[in-house]
């Protein structure tokens, strides 16, 4: 079976047993006295995904509440630290949430937002087409590492000196990146970035997300929501906030320990494992489907969107075809096959590099050339769910 986003088969085993462990021998047993040990993991666990997959040292990453948050929490951080410039700059083709937000933020704040329009090929925005637009009026730049729909990969290094060059701050979503595409925040100079861990993280729905704070900046940033976790003192519990001048002044409140257990078995992996290995399986499996499409999809009135270029692109592919909708759902009903529509004609492939196998990918796509071959996707029915 080809996944989407979600791994093929069930959740490791590890993680199964680390959650296991947790709820019979330390909250099973300990209860509140648990703490002492548990309230640190968001940091220690934030450590673990900046080495294993960001290319970020200690201190500078924590693993806490939802992307959508932490998103929230540091571009509203960084328009605060560029006072007296109104311009906040994303793209149309960025995922709905940061523009939603970002949306929500400029109106609050009576900022401009301005947008690239990439939405029609890959879906790329070039150093060209951000230079166009940046200006010393401009407080903050954001795009993802990957477009959420195309599977474009964006040039971290080049766009991120464009925008410190011209003194904004730049806040990257490498949520459909991190744990499948090799990064180097530290070594790029990534002032600020946000991601999840349940895609190529393997760490389950709902799943905490991360957020990085490049250590030479955290004490001149200030984000809106000033949890107890992120109070200098925090036991103290007295009268007035003093913000943690570390990473931990970023964190709101408690964190999920049962969802960081679930992070770190599946970023212990992913360290074994090591990114460019990782990298490598997932450049050849998403060839695999190019080549596959080339051969067996385009025939059949399918085009691909996503760079060609391996170097341009992550863990998906997506192809566009008029009955994308329908033929989404008929993979899911008559072929077992896993993929995401995303309108308007758009289905989303992708290989899971730690769990699928080049077979699976073959085997994925062989069934779907049978179904739009075949026209059987036309007897697909509306699910109840809204989740296809």
């Amino acid at each position: 079976m080809l996944s989407g986003w979600q791994l093929p088969r069930s959740a490791s085993r590890a993680t199964v047993d680390a959650i296991n462990r947790y709820l019979s021998a330390e909250w099973g047993n300990r209860l509140v006295d648990g703490w002492n040990d548990w309230i640190d993991e968001a940091q220690s666990t934030g450590d673990l995904i900046g080495r294993a997959a960001l290319g970020a040292g200690p201190g500078q990453v924590l693993a806490v509440d939802t992307t959508s948050v932490n998103f929230y929490q540091l571009c509203h951080a960084a328009v605060r630290a560029r006072p007296g410039r109104r311009k906040v700059i994303t793209d149309r083709a960025n995922f709905p949430t940061d523009r939603y937000i970002l949306e929500g933020l400029c109106d609050d704040l009576d900022l401009d937002l301005v947008y690239i329009d990439d939405e029609t090929g890959e879906e790329f925005v070039t150093p060209e087409a951000l230079r166009e637009v940046v200006d010393n009026d401009t407080a903050l730049v954001t795009l993802s590492v990957i477009q959420y729909r195309s599977g474009a990969l964006h040039r971290i290094p080049e766009l991120t000196a464009i925008a410190r060059g011209a003194g904004a701050l730049f806040v990257w979503d490498a949520s459909h990146a991190v744990g499948v595409v090799p990064m180097a925040f530290d070594r790029d100079g990534v002032d600020l970035a946000v991601g999840c861990t349940y895609k190529y993280g393997n760490s389950g729905a709902g799943s905490p997300a991360w957020l990085y704070v490049r250590s030479s900046i955290q004490d001149e940033l200030e984000v809106p929501i000033q949890g107890w976790f992120a109070q200098r003192d925090q036991f103290a519990m007295g009268h007035g906030f003093d913000r943690a001048r570390s990473i931990r002044g970023f964190q709101i409140a408690s964190p999920s320990i049962i969802g960081l257990r679930c992070v770190q078995t599946a970023f212990s992996m992913i360290e074994r494992a090591t990114l460019p290995a990782i990298a490598h399986k997932a450049a050849v499996g998403t060839q695999l489907m190019i080549d596959l499409h080339d051969e067996w999809l385009a025939p059949l009135g399918c085009s691909l969107i996503t760079p060609r270029d391996a170097h341009h692109r992550g863990g998906h592919v997506t192809i566009r075809h008029a009955e994308a909708r329908k033929i989404s759902l008929g993979m899911r009903q008559f072929a077992n096959v896993i993929g995401d529509y995303r309108q308007p004609d758009c289905i989303r492939l992708a290989i899971s590099p730690l769990a699928t196998s080049y077979v699976e990918v073959w085997e994925g796509f062989n069934r779907l050339r049978e179904l739009i071959a075949t026209g059987k996707y036309a007897d697909a029915t509306e699910p109840t769910s809204r989740v296809t």
